[in-house]
């Protein structure tokens, strides 16, 4: 129905064994989050009483829902760009746009095909979020409603992924872009809502996490307006879909072979001629003393379209900039937060999601740095000059972040001004730049880590975004989960020993799987450690240097862990590149 591409994933999916493996671990997580909550709750109150049972029922649904939903909507978007992008960075895509595959069987075939994982981990979970209603307090209408709105969420974010990575030549600028437009849509969902005189079911119809929200809520089943506002939103991101997809197949042999590969073709052609390639003679460059660095800053390494990608970040600084400005004006940005402890500002979240967003940008820039040399078959011949492992991985270093300097600065910039309007005090600020700065070069010396020892783009990619994405967030969601569920500390010792060794293992079996190290062991068991007791010490609004002093010495002996081996013996993957087996460098 599809077309062959569809067809080959379809055949090949079944056969590979991380495929089975990816959706274990996604119902394992779950089942473990469900577990731990179980646990602490029971340690604390008896779960005998109808009415705790009910009540544990709903908020492990309320938890579960919108963690599914970020996680394989983020999947899917991610997935199908970086997919389609290595399709280009191979040169295959051309080969199937000369083929009589029709532009239909090629974006529809690459969409599904893509959808494939995140659409089979969403109906593994199936059995078990029906376990819930069990309990009570949910009903499996709840749970159809909840599943329905993912699965269109899943479907609208490949959809956008799949027609940018067809759009743009380079792997960053596809999955930067997609991240940036899936959050302007977002966005444009949350301003609809703060007009106050739009309708529910149109505010429900262009926004996610609302639409969920309501069709996890009792009210989706009792009220006609709500019931109306989920279902449009699941027709909406249907219509939106079938549009951008429709668009994409319109534009596929627009866009590809992209102009760039057409203007080398016609300048190799002519010179093959005997013609000059151009009229204008010009002056040979002067390279640096490290050629990785001076073809990283003096050069367009990631395509002139990057420019685009540094302008929807600018646009979104400015959005985020006005928000925290007007949360000032009004005095908001002073209200408490109702944390625990000390008031904390509310400006600290729009801050808070701008970095975020900007330590994901530079992680995935950091990632297509190395993979992109190999996609291009550039990183054998690296390999086989007189470059050091020291010009090699400092040049990329320092090349991501000049690269990403908009990306680090901005955010910088808008904690500088939080200092200026006494939002936070000048040593707090002191303490997020040190912080941020530490984070950054994390995320970086990651991607090229990642870059260095997986073989596969999309792999390699998925691995480093899922190691940023389980600090961020995870550790965030075992957090709530301690939180809420308040109690003796020796009843929830087990269940978060679970979590975090759990994730100490994931973490090495992420950073280490190729070339363990007993550094990376310890740096993956103790990193969840140590951000754990980062964000409580936050939590609880004590000293700030008790938040900063464990962040910059846990991950500065990770970053340590990951560079010394590669600045020490160049590891690098090669095995089975490009249908062959090699050995390491």
């Amino acid at each position: 129905m599809f077309g062959p591409v569809f067809n080959r994933e379809a055949s090949v999916v079944p056969l590979r064994p991380k495929t089975y493996l990816s959706r274990a671990v996604y119902v394992l997580v779950l089942f473990l989050l469900l577990c731990t909550g179980y646990l602490v709750l029971d340690g604390s109150r008896s779960l005998l009483a109808t009415s705790d049972s009910a009540r544990f029922g709903g908020w492990m649904f309320a938890l579960l829902s919108p963690l599914q939903l970020l996680v394989l909507a983020s999947l899917a978007a991610v997935g199908a760009a970086s997919s389609v992008a290595q399709e280009k960075d191979r040169r295959t895509l051309i080969l199937l746009l000369m083929t009589r595959l029709s532009g239909f069987e090629v974006v529809a075939g690459k969409l599904t095909a893509s959808l494939l994982n995140p659409l089979a981990m969403l109906l593994a979970a199936l059995p078990l979020f029906l376990v819930l209603p069990l309990m009570g307090g949910v009903s499996p209408e709840q749970v159809l409603g909840v599943f329905i709105v993912t699965a269109a969420a899943i479907l609208f974010a490949a959809s956008v992924g799949t027609v940018v990575g067809l759009w743009r030549e380079k792997t960053f600028q596809a999955i930067a872009l997609t991240v940036l437009l899936l959050l302007m849509y977002l966005a444009f969902g949350e301003w609809i809502t703060l007009l106050g005189t739009v309708p529910e079911t149109i505010s429900l119809a262009f926004s996610p996490p609302r639409a969920l929200f309501a069709a996890s809520s009792p009210l989706a089943s009792l009220s006609n307006q709500t019931a109306t506002g989920v279902q449009s939103f699941v027709v909406m991101s249907v219509v939106l879909s079938v549009v951008v997809i429709a668009f994409g197949i319109a534009k596929v042999r627009v866009w590809n072979p992209s102009r760039e590969l057409r203007q080398t073709q016609l300048q190799s052609e002519a010179s093959e001629q005997g013609e000059p390639a151009s009229w204008k003679v010009r002056q040979p460059k002067h390279v640096w003393k490290n050629p990785i660095l001076w073809r990283e800053i003096c050069t367009w390494a990631y395509g002139r379209k990057v420019v685009m990608i540094r302008t929807a970040f600018v646009i979104l600084f400015l959005l985020t900039t006005a928000t925290v400005f007007f949360q000032v004006q009004s005095g908001v940005a002073f209200e408490p937060a109702g944390r625990v402890g000390r008031a904390l500002p509310a400006a600290t979240l729009p801050l808070a999601l701008l970095g975020v967003i900007s330590l994901v940008l530079v992680n995935a820039l950091a990632v297509n740095a190395v993979t992109g040399e190999r996609d291009g078959l550039a990183l054998d011949l690296l390999l086989v000059t007189d470059i050091s492992p020291r010009e090699f991985v400092f040049g990329k270093l320092l090349g991501v972040l000049y690269v990403a300097k908009e990306m680090i600065i901005l955010p910088l910039l808008l904690v500088g001004y939080m200092a200026y309007a006494n939002v936070i005090s000048a040593e707090n600020a002191t303490y997020l730049f040190v912080g941020a700065i530490v984070l950054y070069l994390f995320v970086t010396m990651l991607g090229i880590h990642s870059g260095l020892n997986y073989v596969a783009g999309r792999t390699a990619t998925l691995a480093s975004l899922g190691t940023v994405f389980f600090l961020c967030v995870g550790i965030a969601i075992c957090m709530t989960i301690m939180v809420s569920f308040r109690g003796a500390f020796q009843l929830q010792l087990a269940p978060f020993l679970v979590m975090i060794l759990g994730g100490g293992a994931a973490l090495f079996a992420s950073l280490g799987w190729r070339n363990p190290s007993s550094a990376i062991f310890s740096a993956s068991f103790l990193l969840p450690l140590i951000t754990f007791y980062a964000i409580t010490q936050f939590l609880l609004q004590t000293d700030h240097l008790l938040v900063v002093f464990p962040l910059v010495v846990g991950y500065g002996f990770t970053i340590a862990a990951m560079m010394i081996p590669a600045l020490s013996e160049f590891d690098v993957s090669l095995e089975k590149d490009r249908g062959g087996a090699g050995d390491s460098a």
